[in-house]
């Protein structure tokens, strides 16, 4: 298999966590959700588009692939920032 073509689907799967988290948070919410739990898929999630986006960048190539890793690494940065203000949050609200 070409190294761009492997760069290019690690890229676009490291998107794929972002959606996923984003239809996680959207389905469990309310008043009795675990945010504790919300917290860890969102944060393993995020974890593994990171690793997916880096893995990305290793066969150099065209701009596509870096520019699709790109997208990929500060979208799940964007979901591990929500999951630590979601933890700030639950650690200022608790006695």
């Amino acid at each position: 298999m070409n190294k761009g073509k492997v760069g290019v689907t690690l890229g676009v799967f490291s998107q794929l966590p972002v959606i996923v988290s984003i239809v996680y948070f959207f389905s469990v919410r309310g008043p009795e959700a675990d945010i504790y739990r919300i917290i860890t898929v969102l944060t393993v999630l995020s974890f593994i588009g990171l690793i997916t986006a880096g893995f990305s960048w290793i066969s150099k190539g065209r701009m596509s692939k870096l520019l699709i890793g790109l997208i990929g690494i500060i979208a799940n940065l964007a979901v591990l920032a929500v999951a630590f203000l979601l933890l700030l949050a639950m650690g200022i609200s608790e006695p």
